[in-house]
Parts: structure tokens; C-alpha cells; sequence
């Protein structure tokens, strides 16, 4: 009786033994097969995941330089009003139809679209000869904005406008000015207030020892 109480657990133990075994062999399968798929599945779901949290949010509000404004800055300065007929009458393709117009988008006024920062050059020295800044009100585009005392070029800068003005003396030419005015304006109560203007005066030291030469000849 005792021999056969010791035998029947043997089987029990080794029939239990390699259910484990198989357990085990699944379970490792299954982990396997986990990782192998959280892996894939991180990268997969990584972009998912940031479309799902960024997509409602930029639906919701927009951000102003997602989608640049479709607009002809040329047409916009000849059909511009406030633009001075100087300008309008000198605006033209430097070569073949290409104009020498600087275009800059930017969130300027704090509307739903991108405000349009026009610089109108002319075609040898690029000098600046007007600056403009538009705004889209009611479908169509608004002047809010303009210096037309050339040299003059206007940027964006961190959301404010900064205008440059280039200072030249008796005798200064077009390429080496004297110095630079620069005027920060901020959209405040519906039109640009200046802000803040520093004005630089280059060295005349530099470059003086190579440009003798020239003024000889």
C-alpha cells in the first residue's frame, strides 16, 4: 500500500510539472510577444498620441502662422492707397517678373491670421524705399502700418515690429551709412505704438585704411 501511495503521486507530480512547464512556455511567449508588440506599439502610437493631443488643440485655437495668408504683395502695394505714388511708380520687376519685394508673415495685431510685413527694395543697391505692415479685416487686407523714409526696412521680431532706418552723412555712400535707427512698435489699443529706439553710430575706423585708395582714384 505504501508502494503504491509513492507511486501515484509520481505521476501527479510529473503531469503537474509539465502543466507548469507549459505555463511557463506560454508565459514567456506571451511576454515576449507584449514587448514585441509595446515596442512597435510605442512608436506607432507615439505620433497617433501627439496628433490626438495637438489636433483638438490647434482646432480649437488656431495658430496664426500654421497657414501662411495667399496674398500678392505686389498688388497689395499698388492697390494700396496709402502708399505713395513714388513707390508704386518705381515697383518693378528688377529681372524678368521677379520684384524687389521682401515678404515676412507673423502674428503682429493678435488676429485669427497672420499679419503681412511687406519691404519694397529697389533693384541695384536693394535699398529700402517702404515698408508696410497688412492686416486681414473682413476678408480683404488693411494698411496698419507705414514708413515710406528711405532707407527704411521693417521685420518681426518676438512679436513686435522693429523698424531700421539706415543714417547717412555728407558724403556717406549708399553701401557704408554712418549709422542705424531702430524703432520697436507693439500693437496697443488697434494701432502701433514706438516703444522703445536705439540708434547705433558705426566706427569710421573700419575699413577707412581700404576705402582711401578708392576715393583717390
Amino acid at each position: 500500500m505504501r508502494g503504491l501511495t509513492d507511486a501515484g503521486p509520481g505521476p501527479d507530480r510529473t503531469h503537474q510539472a509539465a502543466i507548469a512547464a507549459v505555463a511557463v512556455l506560454a508565459a514567456v511567449a506571451l511576454s515576449v510577444s507584449a514587448c514585441g508588440t509595446g515596442g512597435t506599439g510605442a512608436r506607432d502610437e507615439g505620433p497617433a498620441h501627439a496628433d490626438s493631443v495637438t489636433g483638438p488643440a490647434a482646432a480649437a485655437s488656431p495658430a496664426p502662422s500654421a497657414t501662411l495668408p495667399k496674398v500678392d504683395p505686389v498688388r497689395l502695394v499698388k492697390d494700396d492707397p496709402q502708399v505713395s505714388a513714388t513707390v508704386k511708380r518705381d515697383l518693378e520687376p528688377c529681372v524678368g517678373d521677379e520684384y524687389p519685394v521682401d515678404v515676412s508673415y507673423g502674428n503682429l495685431t493678435g488676429g485669427s491670421t497672420d499679419d503681412v510685413v511687406v519691404n519694397v527694395l529697389t533693384c541695384g543697391d536693394a535699398v529700402g524705399v517702404g515698408s508696410y505692415v497688412y492686416r486681414e479685416e473682413d476678408g480683404g487686407y488693411q494698411n496698419v502700418f507705414k514708413a515710406e523714409e528711405s532707407p527704411v526696412y521693417a521685420e518681426i521680431d518676438r512679436g513686435d515690429l522693429t523698424v531700421t532706418k539706415q543714417v547717412y552723412e555728407k558724403g556717406d555712400p549708399v553701401s557704408n551709412p554712418s549709422g542705424e535707427t531702430v524703432t520697436t512698435y507693439s500693437w496697443i489699443a488697434g494701432r502701433f505704438i514706438a516703444r522703445d529706439t536705439h540708434r547705433t553710430r558705426y566706427s569710421n575706423a573700419v575699413g577707412s585704411a581700404g576705402a582711401a585708395p578708392a576715393e583717390d582714384n
